[in-house]
């Protein structure tokens, strides 16, 4: 009997499983990072085929998803350093962020707020809040210490908390 196939097997990834998992995850980091239904499609797509492409490479050192989310950021700058990008106006690009049916009438200022940070605080706050990922989580997508990563989201909070002054009132 010849194990050839069994290896090649284990080599290869359960794709349909990690797109399942990590699939919805990955097209709202796409989309919150590069404002951009049709672009983050594609950067997700870029995104598994990278996975796929270098699975062998996954050592277990952080969690996949951890691994996933790296790689999509990743090609999300890529996508953002395109010449083409940098002719696109962002703010338009805001405008054609899709509402929801769960909050029809949602206020999008928040999140207009957060893509005018800078791209180091839009990262994190992306991460903590949108992907719900721990701060050792991001340390290790981003590549960068955890104490970074709580001094990033504090600064991050702060920015957002004088812009938006006035914007909340709470409800009595």
């Amino acid at each position: 009997m010849n194990s050839e196939p069994a290896a090649v097997a284990a080599a290869s990834p359960d794709m349909e499983r990690i797109v399942h998992t990590y699939g919805n995850s990955v097209l709202r980091m796409c989309f919150l990072y590069l404002k951009d239904a049709h672009l983050a499609e594609d950067a997700s797509q870029e995104t598994f085929l990278k996975v796929y492409r270098n699975y062998t490479q996954f050592d277990g050192s952080s969690g996949e998803k951890t691994w996933i989310m790296r790689i999509a950021i990743n090609v999300c700058k890529d996508y953002l350093r395109s010449a083409w990008n940098r002719r696109v106006n962002v703010v338009e690009a805001l405008n054609d962020i899709p509402i929801t049916q769960e909050y029809p009438h949602e206020d999008d200022t928040l999140l207009q707020e957060i893509m005018r940070l800078k791209p180091k605080y839009k990262e994190v706050i992306l991460l903590f809040y949108y992907q719900d990922m721990k701060i050792s989580e991001i340390a290790r997508v981003l590549g960068a210490p955890e104490s970074t990563v709580s001094v990033r989201l504090k600064r991050a909070r702060e920015q957002l908390k004088t812009r938006l002054e006035g914007w909340y009132a709470e409800e009595k």
